[in-house]
């Protein structure tokens, strides 16, 4: 209730700008601005159905709600944060414009008029450059071409990142030396797959795409670090069977995200074990001369099964070393502390709306690509998918190839 109390007051605040801006400035007309008023809360409503509905119905009527309400919803839930930021940007902009209109409007005179009475006029119309606002019509230009910059830009932004997310995932690589890594475990290769998000926008077509992108790097190991769906097994059985065909000469490795605790993780353990990926739940394998670990997401500790570091890389050689795979990059705090080698991460989307991607900055220590926390170095991938709005701006959606190199 605090989390639906806190989006509808923010949704109301965001909509009444949207409208005091692009209805209220722009529309002279009374049934003009109230049709506008209208449209405006409408959309408003729709955001907030969107934000907050799947937490707010039994989850038997997720799937439906999300079919009817997912894509326009998301859709406007991205290009209404990019309107309010464009129209915030030109608030100073539009303040100096109409400034500037109004010291430039001319004193009117009328040639019939007396020699005192233009005087008058003319020190009132000083006065009116001086102090007073543009005439209504120059006012009604500023405003509506300010809302004509705002909206063309948020479109734009909002549709390059559409074509962005729902476009094939991109193939990062990196090079990451390990100390303790045997000679012969060189250029080791790593295929790091996360956050692929299957659920009512995104489906079998989806799955199979990403299975391709990872089998084409040919990697040695294969690490899936959570977030695969967005739903039930009843309802996305069919949509994740593609991964079935992944391919890792060692091994296919998966480990719990946040959203498989919201979807049904036991049911979804069990079901990515029957497609061939071995689960490291709070467990270790030895590859050759190197140790894989991998925890559960944090957030699995609000249903019971919590992420157990020392249960994971209990009765380890330390002169091995250890890669460890956890969803969320928070999780090298404590990973770091027990002298794990590497980390490699998902959960960020690399932050996937620019600039909102500031508020990720602020609760995990490195959203996108390589970093280091506590002296570990830690990787995280942008992820394959999207969640919420099927937009990404900066932060293209990636596989990994993630090469280990020995000293």
């Amino acid at each position: 209730m605090v989390f639906a109390g806190l989006v509808v007051v923010g949704v109301a605040v965001v909509h009444w700008y949207l409208w005091l801006r692009l209805v209220r400035d722009t529309a002279v007309r009374p049934r003009v601005r109230r049709a506008g008023a209208w449209v405006v809360g409408a959309l408003g409503v729709l955001f907030a159905v969107t934000a907050v509905g799947n937490r707010a119905l039994p989850r038997r009527y997720e799937p439906a709600l999300e079919r009817v309400v997912g894509w326009p919803g998301y859709v406007w839930l991205a290009l209404a944060g990019y309107l309010v930021l464009a129209l915030a940007v030109l608030e100073l902009p539009g303040w100096l414009a109409r400034r500037a209109l109004a010291s430039r409007a001319p004193a009117t005179s009328e040639a019939t008029a007396g020699k005192a009475a233009a005087t008058r006029q003319a020190a009132a119309g000083k006065a009116a450059a001086e102090t007073g606002p543009a005439d209504p019509q120059r006012r009604l230009l500023v405003a509506r071409g300010v809302a004509i910059v705002a909206g063309l830009a948020a479109t734009g932004v909002t549709t390059a990142g559409m074509v962005t997310a729902l476009g094939p995932p991109t193939t990062r690589r990196v090079r990451i030396p390990l100390a303790k890594l045997p000679r012969g475990m060189d250029g080791t290769r790593i295929a790091l797959v996360s956050d692929v998000h299957l659920g009512a926008l995104r489906g079998r077509a989806h799955t199979e795409r990403v299975v391709a992108a990872v089998n084409a790097l040919d990697a040695d190991i294969v690490a899936m670090v959570g977030d695969l769906v967005d739903g039930t097994v009843g309802d996305l059985a069919s949509a994740a069977e593609p991964l079935r065909g992944l391919r890792g000469r060692r091994g296919v490795y998966f480990v719990t995200g946040n959203h498989e605790y919201f979807s049904g993780h036991e049911d979804w353990i069990e079901q990515v074990g029957a497609l061939g990926l071995r689960v490291l739940r709070n467990a270790r394998v030895e590859i050759d001369g190197l140790d894989l670990a991998g925890v559960n997401d944090a957030t699995g500790g609000s249903v019971g099964d919590p992420p157990d570091y020392d249960l994971a890389l209990a009765g380890r050689d330390p002169a091995r070393p250890v890669v460890l795979l956890a969803h969320q990059p928070v999780q090298a705090h404590e990973a770091a502390k027990r002298g794990v080698d590497l980390q490699l991460s998902g959960h960020t989307h690399g932050g996937q709306l620019w600039p909102f991607h500031y508020v990720t900055r602020m609760s995990q220590p490195v959203i996108s690509g390589l970093g280091e926390v506590g002296g570990m170095p830690v990787y995280v991938t942008n992820g394959a998918g999207f969640w919420g709005p099927p937009v990404r701006v900066g932060a293209a959606p990636d596989v990994t190839l993630v090469e280990l190199g020995a000293h």
